[in-house]
């Protein structure tokens, strides 16, 4: 196990376990976190698994683990790592079982004190057309034909039928859509398992959440999106269901030959990896864009549906109900993007597995009304806390690969949770805080506790005391629905 001993202090906000710590690294790990944060990790394989990250070839400038950080399959949760392209390799374990799981922010022009009478009412619509739980099935049926284009197409398969507008599309990553798609290469289960799910929420840490914009801090950057002081907002965190979920089980299991073939050591079987130029490289990152153009759709749904809801509440009671998107991003991709190392620009595959791009001001990447402020970034919290909406910096272009955190992370096992908290008790005492809540089960809602992860806040506070994130606004939570 890493100990704190073993860590090289930079500045109170980031970390360095050095290439000499093991014979193997290829790249030193720098961890963004405070003393005691780092010290809450200390009890998982969080660090570890960064060590063992740093051993992949290809790999270059360091790996970086997020101050979230908890452990995760073969990566920890909260790691970026950047891989020489096409020579490097492509780990599913360095991007997630949930590929594109993501978060949308949709805002409005509703105050708290106009909107406070409804909520039970919408938080209830919100349930309703937005299908939640393990294995649910949503509103659209389509054929394997038409689920081929939704992964060819992504949102843009949404526009064409009516669930998106320019706008949406325009301000969600990659335009909603990544090139490269080809559905060829997703096996007949994981079409079998995505076919029924797409508009659904699913179960787990997914949600959507209403809140109220409790403080602005960056006037400029609020304006540009939209968010005012008081004002009701629109949280929906969910990817890409059982579809990028078989495509990634598929996949890991399909490596493990891949390794053996190209002859990479590894450390852990769950960094199982192929290069990027291989075949077998080639076919995962195709198949993980399939998934991912299916996440951005599946959010754009339940947009749709979230808009549905409002308009069930509050059209002809109050103005102007619409919901705008401020903007849609992922956390767990794998992104061939070019950044600059040792002064050089090159080009790499960026994994990023519970972490966000946030890239700076003047990225081209970006839609014309962010240009000058930078990327928003959406941190969730934990259906009690706040959540923040950041902005990316050049300070993280330069040294986190464009990136940072992506929530508040767990310190408590989702087992341990329940065993821990009882759902009908945290429901009482979450409503006694004025949040409505809607929930599949006592056991699922006992799981996703405030007290099974990290203070959001410090997170928050770490980032930006790092340079690779801005404070633009704080949100508090009035209403949640969890699967």
């Amino acid at each position: 196990m890493v100990a704190l001993q073993d860590l090289k202090r930079i500045s109170d906000y980031e970390w360095e376990i050095p290439k000499s710590y093991r014979e193997d690294m290829r790249v030193p790990v720098h961890i963004f976190a405070t003393k005691r944060l780092l010290e809450k990790v200390m009890t998982d394989r969080s660090l570890e698994q960064a060590v063992n990250s740093a051993t992949l070839p290809g790999l270059v400038g360091n790996v970086l683990v997020m101050p979230d950080m908890h452990q995760g399959y073969g990566f920890p949760i909260g790691g970026v790592a950047a891989t020489r392209y096409p020579e490097g390799v492509i780990s599913p374990g360095g991007i997630g079982y949930d590929i594109n799981c993501g978060v949308r922010l949709l805002a409005s022009e509703i105050s708290f004190e106009e909107g406070e009478a409804y909520l039970d009412d919408l938080v209830s619509a919100l349930d309703y057309f937005c299908p939640s739980g393990v294995g649910k099935k949503g509103s659209i049926r389509m054929s394997e034909k038409e689920l081929d284009r939704v992964c060819r197409d992504g949102s843009r398969w949404t526009l064409k039928q009516g669930y998106a507008s320019e706008m949406d599309l325009r301000r969600t990553e990659e335009g909603g859509c990544v090139e490269g798609a080809d559905p060829s290469k997703v096996s007949k289960r994981a079409k079998e398992r995505g076919r029924p799910q797409l508009g659904t929420l699913g179960a787990g840490n997914h949600f959507i959440e209403v809140d109220v914009v409790d403080q602005i801090f960056d006037q400029r950057a609020a304006g540009a999106m939209g968010l005012k002081p008081g004002n009701l907002v629109v949280q929906i965190h969910c990817g890409s269901r059982g579809f990028g979920h078989q495509i990634c089980t598929d996949y890991v299991k399909e490596l493990q030959g891949a390794v053996r073939r190209y002859g990479i050591q590894l450390p852990d079987r769950e960094l199982v990896c192929a290069p990027l130029n291989s075949t077998e490289g080639k076919s995962y990152l195709a198949a993980m864009r399939c998934a991912a153009n299916y996440a951005f759709a599946n959010r754009q749904v339940l947009a749709h549906h979230a808009r549905q809801a409002f308009e069930q509440v509050f059209a002809g009671k109050l103005p102007n109900w619409h919901l705008f998107q401020v903007y849609d991003i992922t956390h767990n991709m794998g992104k061939i993007e070019t950044h600059v190392i040792d002064g050089k620009p090159v080009k790499v595959c960026v994994h990023r597995k519970g972490a966000t791009r946030a890239f700076g001001p003047g990225s081209p990447e970006l839609p014309a009304e962010y240009q000058a402020i930078g990327q928003p970034v959406l941190v969730p919290g934990s259906m009690g806390t706040a959540s923040w909406v950041l902005v990316g910096t050049e300070t993280s272009m330069q040294r986190s690969f464009g990136s940072t955190c992506h929530g508040a992370g767990r310190v408590m096992s989702r087992r341990k949770a329940k065993k821990q908290v009882r759902g009908d008790k945290l429901r009482q005492q979450l409503e006694s805080q004025g949040i409505r809540i809607r929930a599949g089960s006592m056991a699922g809602l006992a799981e996703e506790a405030p007290q099974a992860y990290k203070d959001v806040d410090e997170v928050v506070e770490t980032v930006v005391g790092a340079g690779i994130a801005s404070k633009v606004a704080r949100l508090r939570p009035v209403a949640v629905v969890k699967g």
